[in-house]
Parts: C-alpha cells; sequence; structure tokens
C-alpha cells in the first residue's frame, strides 16, 4: 500500500473476500430468505448503531486516557508536558501510520465517501484499529484535531465488516459505509439529526425512503448506546440565547461575513499546504507530525492551550462570557494555525471539531466587537458563539443544511434560527465565491480520487423537457374520429410520419400516416380509430418540467412522445423525439 493511501489495495480485497464469502446454505442466508433484503437491511441497521456508539464510547474513554497520561491531570499543565507530549505523540504517530495503518491518516469523510462509490463498500477492518489508536492518541496529546470524523470512519469500517460478513448484495454494500457513518458521527456529536442531514448532504448526496431510513436507524440507536454510558447531557452547557430586535440581524450579516472570509482562509491553508508537505522528502514524513506537535507545544506554552485538542470545554466557557472578545479572536487565529499544522502533516483526526472551535470564538469575538462599538446591541456571547459554529460549519464544511439544524440540535432553541440562516448564507456564498472547490473535494483530488462533489450536483444546471420539446403537432386526432376523416386530417400534417391521437376520457396514443391510407384502402374508412388501436394501448406522455433524462426511458421506444399539462391531461403543450433530445444534450455538453 502507498503511503497515505484512501482506500483498500486489490489483495486486500481480493484476500477479504476470500474469507468466509464462499457461498453456500447457512444459517445466515435462512435469515435472509426469511426476511427480503431490504427489511433485513433495515434491522441491521439498529446493530450497526449499537456496535458503532459502543465503539465511540470506547474512543472517547481512549481519548480520554490518552489526555491524563500524556498531558496531566491537573488544571495547569506543565511546559515540559505542553512541548513533549504532543511531538512526542507525533513520532509515535507518524511511524504508525506509514508502516502499520497507512490508511488511517486524513479526517475519514473522504475514506467513507471512496467506499461507497468505489471500492463497493469496501473498507479494511484493520483501518478502524489503525484510526482508534492513532486518533485517540493525536488527540490527546493536544493535536489540534476532533473526534468526530474519526468516529464517522470508524462506524463505517465496522458497518462495512458486518455486510461483508453477512454477505450482503452489491447495492446494500455500497450503501453501508455510509449508514456505518452516520451512526458513529451521531454518538460522536449526540445530535443524531445533524448526522444524518451531514450523511445524506456530503456523503450520500441523494436519499429513498429505504436510505434515509437506515441512516436514521443506525444514528438514532448510536445515540441511545452513547447516552446510556456517558449521559444526555450536551456537549455544551447552553447559556439562555435570543434575538430581541430584528434590526440585530445586521450584526449577524457581518459574522456571516467575517466567517465566511475565514473560511476560505482555513480551506485554502490546507488545501495549498497539504500537497507541499506531501512532496517533501520521505524521511520527513516522519517529522511532520512531530514538529507540528512541537509548534502546536509552543503555543499552548505561550498562553494560549486552548488550542490543544479538541477544545469542547473551552467553546463552553467562550458561550458563557468567560474569555474578552480579543482573546477570542486570538484564539480563533491560534486555532485555524494549529489545525493546519496538524491536518497537513499527515496527523490522523478530524477538522469538525476545530471548524466548532473556531467558529464558536470567532462569532463570539464578533459579537463582542460590535457590542463594543454599538453598545445599544443586545450582548449574548453564547448565541453569537452558536451562530459562528454554524457559519464555520457552513463556510468551511460547507455543509449549508446541516449547519442549520446543528445549531438548532444543539442549542435547543428554535428562537435563533433566523440569525443562523442568515449568517450561515452569507458565508456559504462567499466562500463558494473565493473557494469554488470544497475543501473535502479537494482533499479527494489532491488523492488522486474523483469522488462526486455533491456541492457541484446541487449548483449544476438541469435540462428538463420544455428544453428540448417542440411545438405542438398542427393536427391531432381523436380516438372517435373515423379513418376517413383522420385520412383527410393527416394530409394538412406535413412534418412528420407519425400522428398522435387523444383518447377518452384521457391518455395518449399514435399512428403513422402509411397506417392511415392503408386501412382506408382496404376499405375500412367509416371505422373509428378507436377500434384499430384496441391492441395497440396507449403510449407514455411526459410534462415540461420532468428532467429530460426521464424522456430517454421512452424516445428510443416511441418516436413521437407527447408533453401535455399537469393540470389538463388533453392539452397538448409540445412534442419530443429522440432526435430533439439528443440534439440538446449535445448543445449543452458544448455550452
Amino acid at each position: 500500500m502507498e503511503e497515505g493511501a484512501i482506500g483498500p489495495s486489490a489483495q486486500e480485497i481480493a484476500h477479504d473476500s476470500a474469507v468466509g464469502q464462499t457461498p453456500g446454505p447457512s444459517s445466515v442466508s435462512v435469515f435472509q430468505a426469511f426476511f427480503r433484503e431490504d427489511r433485513f437491511f433495515l434491522i441491521l441497521s439498529v446493530f450497526i448503531g449499537i456496535f458503532a456508539g459502543l465503539a465511540v464510547v470506547c474512543f472517547r474513554f481512549a481519548i480520554d486516557w490518552s489526555r491524563i497520561y500524556l498531558l496531566g491531570s491537573g488544571t495547569v499543565q506543565t511546559p515540559v508536558r505542553l512541548l513533549l507530549a504532543p511531538a512526542l505523540a507525533g513520532l509515535v504517530i507518524a511511524i504508525l501510520a506509514i508502516h502499520v495503518f497507512p490508511q488511517a491518516r486524513g479526517s475519514g469523510v473522504n475514506q467513507t465517501k471512496a467506499a461507497l462509490y468505489i471500492y463497493n463498500g469496501y473498507i479494511p477492518f484493520k483501518t478502524a484499529v489503525g484510526k482508534f489508536i492513532t486518533a485517540a492518541l493525536a488527540i490527546g496529546s493536544g493535536h489540534s484535531l476532533g473526534p468526530e470524523d474519526p468516529s464517522l470512519q470508524i462506524g463505517a469500517c465496522l458497518a462495512s465488516a458486518l455486510g461483508r460478513r453477512l454477505r450482503l448484495s452489491r447495492d446494500h454494500m455500497r450503501l453501508i459505509a455510509p449508514v456505518g457513518a452516520a451512526a458513529g458521527l451521531a454518538a460522536a456529536f449526540n445530535a443524531p439529526i445533524s448526522a444524518v442531514l451531514f450523511v445524506i448532504e456530503e456523503v450520500i448526496g441523494r436519499w429513498t425512503a429505504g436510505i434515509l431510513g437506515s441512516v436514521v436507524l443506525s444514528a438514532v440507536s448510536s445515540v441511545v448506546v452513547m447516552r446510556w454510558f456517558l449521559g444526555s447531557e450536551s456537549l455544551f452547557r447552553i447559556p439562555p440565547v435570543e434575538m430581541r430586535r430584528p434590526s440585530e440581524l445586521v450584526a449577524y450579516v457581518i459574522l456571516g461575513i467575517v466567517g465566511g472570509l475565514a473560511s476560505v482562509a482555513f480551506a485554502s491553508g490546507i488545501a495549498t499546504m497539504r500537497p507541499r508537505f506531501r512532496n517533501l522528502a520521505q524521511w520527513t514524513q516522519y517529522l511532520q507530525p512531530a514538529i507540528a506537535g512541537l509548534l502546536i507545544g509552543c503555543i499552548a506554552v505561550l498562553g494560549a492551550p486552548q488550542v490543544m485538542g479538541a477544545g469542547y470545554e473551552y467553546i463552553d466557557e467562550a458561550m458563557h462570557g468567560q474569555f474578552t472578545w480579543q482573546f477570542m479572536a486570538i484564539l480563533a487565529l491560534l486555532k485555524i494555525v494549529a489545525t493546519l499544522l496538524s491536518f497537513v502533516s499527515g496527523t490522523p483526526g478530524g477538522m469538525f471539531a476545530p471548524t466548532l472551535f473556531i467558529g464558536a470564538m470567532l462569532g463570539a469575538a464578533v459579537g463582542g466587537a460590535e457590542h463594543a462599538l454599538l453598545p445599544h446591541l443586545s450582548w449574548s456571547p453564547g448565541t453569537y458563539a452558536l451562530v459562528g459554529m454554524g457559519v464555520l460549519f457552513a463556510g468551511f464544511l460547507r455543509a449549508p443544511m446541516t449547519s442549520v439544524f446543528m445549531v438548532l440540535e444543539v442549542s435547543g432553541n428554535y428562537s435563533i434560527i433566523v440569525p443562523v440562516i442568515v449568517a450561515n448564507t452569507f458565508a456559504y456564498v462567499i466562500s463558494r465565491t473565493f473557494q469554488p472547490v470544497a475543501i473535502f473535494d479537494a482533499l479527494s483530488r489532491q488523492d488522486g480520487l474523483e469522488l462526486p462533489s455533491m456541492e457541484e450536483q446541487r449548483e449544476e444546471s438541469i435540462l428538463r423537457v420544455e428544453d428540448a420539446m417542440q411545438p405542438p403537432a398542427a393536427v391531432v386526432l381523436d380516438v372517435r374520429d373515423s379513418l376517413e376523416k383522420a385520412s383527410k386530417l393527416a394530409d394538412q400534417e406535413r412534418t412528420g410520419d407519425v400522428l398522435l391521437i387523444r383518447l377518452y376520457p384521457s391518455g395518449w396514443s399514435s399512428i403513422t400516416r402509411e397506417e392511415v391510407k392503408k386501412l382506408v384502402q382496404q376499405g375500412k374508412g367509416s371505422q373509428t380509430l378507436e377500434s384499430v388501436l384496441a391492441d395497440a394501448g396507449q403510449i407514455p406522455y411526459l410534462h415540461p418540467d420532468h428532467p429530460l433524462e426521464t424522456a430517454l426511458r421512452y424516445v428510443d421506444r416511441w418516436p413521437l412522445v407527447p408533453v401535455v399539462n399537469r393540470a389538463n391531461l388533453r392539452e397538448l403543450e409540445g412534442v419530443v423525439t429522440q432526435h430533439d433530445v439528443l440534439e440538446r444534450y449535445r448543445d449543452f455538453g458544448g455550452e
């Protein structure tokens, strides 16, 4: 396996497929025969959530134990520990990541997407072990990374291993990794709704009733398990939050603009520095995490230990106004630097927690500065910190829907939904304008993978039937017309060989000009079209707003497909042919 590889090798897939994969009757096969696989998959999602929840609980304990052992259990760490713990841990992590767990690097989101779109749901179980050990060591020692993304990948790995063991079909194997990812993220973040939305919005990119059901069941069951062991308290103690006057929205617009610019700087720094660090000499790969840890330790010793680790406790303190706005602005800047150092050095860990930390500090700092300049504005550091978290989530991670519901789910307060939506929108638009490629897309392309960009899919233009349809035919036959009348009307229609027939009470059929003439010549002119179309049946029809790809299902079997009004199925708005559809796609490709 090449260093830093994001997916399994062909040998690993072949070996894993040969173990326990031999077809034949078994208790599992009988069980699956009893249930349809779709229903079985829903039940399996619950067990995936349980296992992922247990794994995340163990992961959280491992991080806490690593922190206590490496940094000490006291409230004030000694400078020696602050300097040496992340540096020595970085050296150990580099050795493990290079020689033992090469797929443990990165955040884990792109690895899960790769399993879905490239490797048919396959993630080596070894990856979960490696991610667990290296990420717990990194976060516990003070590297500026978070546990959510690794938890997402650990859940996906467990789901993949379980799916292979149960010999699921290829379609369900592809989806099982995102199901496990939702479970891992929900347990790590204690926010099932946000986890479901993020996985659907940024990993799967689409949803059906079956996909949504599986993802929801796994997320909810994992959160239930996590709360059983760790309690149901939120990550943060949310103070009372509110927006008193509509005029305060201007302040949140400013926060959205500042957060959008900070997101661009953060994402650009990672996208620029990561390939440069990876292209350095091979021997430097052993030292990069250690040097990054040493520099983070220096930041901590110089007066900002808050930047170490996930930093949830300091987000909580910021929400309750225990820092000055000037110090929170400095912490936001230093956290960006510390996270850049950790992530681009190849240290395993996630970007969710740093994003929330930066957003909370930046939001509270902007709110404090605005209140200092305009004292009449209501000042609630908790409100600005929460909105700031959503702003960075929308601008940096580019998950606009998840960012809104994440803030609402964490706060449990819907009174701030308007500030959240307004600020997040400004941040998202600014980030898209100045950083066209989303951070996860940029990272996957640096790894040599062309994973589907969910953002680009959301933004791409959609061709519709109305873009390719031609004006309606001048002559439309009625099913109660006689063949003689149809022949006379057919002589008036010179634009095509196929004539449309309006059925009664609704529906459409077609007949060629030659067929009409032939039937008239056979002496059947007095018969109605209905009598000769008894065995022909109806032809499908489309609506102008249908996606153009829908027309591809019909135009190869029917030479002329009617396009009708949704409010009146007998009203013809146009017609579409195979030539029209292909010509429109050809023109669209050249635009």
